[in-house]
C-alpha cells in the first residue's frame, strides 16, 4: 500500500444499498407522477437526495418540497434495509486495513441513513471519519466531500486513495487529486428493470 489513507463511498461500494435505494425512489417519486427510470437513477449516483428531488421536480414541472420528499424517499428505503449486503470485495480492504492506515467513509448519504447502513453491515467502529452530505455544502462531482474527509483524516489529498461506483464520484475523487478505483470494474449491483 503506497496510500497514506483509503476513502470509501458508501453506497454501491462498501454496501449493495444501490436496488434497494432505487425501489424506495420509484415508489416515492410514483406518488407525486415523477417518472424515474433506472438508468437515470445509476447516472445521478452520488448525488444527496434533495438535490435529486430538485432536479426531478425542476425538469417534470411538479413542484415538490425537496428536503420532504427526500426525506420521505429515506424513510422508504428504511424499510428496504433487510435486503442490503456488504461488497465482500471493499469490505475485505477495510478489515485488511482498518488500524494500520487511517480511513474514512465520505458520501451523499445523510448522516442518520449512512450510519444505519454501516451499523447494517458490521461497520460501524471501522472508519476514523464519516462525511455525510451534511458536512459540505457542495457535492459529488465536486471534490469537497474528498477534500473533508482528508482534511478531517490529515492527509494530503494526493496520498488518499478514493474507491467509488459512480461517475460523479469517480469526478469528484479525481477533481480532489486523489487516485480513484472505480468498483465497477469488479462488482455490478443486481438491476430491478429489464
Amino acid at each position: 500500500m503506497v496510500f497514506d489513507a483509503l476513502i470509501f463511498d458508501l453506497d454501491g461500494t462498501l454496501a449493495d444499498t444501490m436496488p434497494a435505494h432505487y425501489v424506495a425512489w420509484r415508489a416515492t417519486m410514483e406518488k407525486y407522477g415523477i417518472s424515474f427510470d433506472e438508468d437515470r437513477f445509476y447516472a445521478l449516483g452520488g448525488r444527496p437526495s434533495d438535490k435529486i428531488v430538485e432536479l426531478l421536480s425542476e425538469e417534470q414541472g411538479i413542484a415538490l418540497d425537496p428536503h420532504t420528499v427526500a426525506i420521505e424517499k429515506e424513510e422508504a428505503f428504511l424499510l428496504e434495509i433487510g435486503n442490503v449486503a456488504p461488497i465482500e470485495a471493499t469490505v475485505e480492504l477495510v478489515y485488511e486495513y482498518r488500524g494500520r492506515i487511517p480511513m474514512a467513509v465520505a458520501t451523499g448519504a445523510m448522516r442518520y441513513v449512512a450510519d444505519l447502513i454501516l451499523g447494517h453491515i458490521g461497520l460501524s467502529n471501522h472508519f476514523d471519519v464519516c462525511v455525510t452530505s451534511e458536512d459540505t455544502t457542495r457535492h459529488k462531482p465536486h471534490p469537497d466531500v474528498f477534500l473533508e474527509a482528508a482534511k478531517r483524516l490529515g492527509v494530503e489529498p494526493e496520498h488518499c486513495r478514493v474507491y467509488e461506483d459512480a461517475d460523479l464520484g469517480v469526478e469528484a475523487a479525481r477533481r480532489a487529486g486523489m487516485e480513484v478505483v472505480d468498483v465497477r470494474n469488479f462488482f455490478t449491483p443486481r438491476r430491478i428493470t429489464v
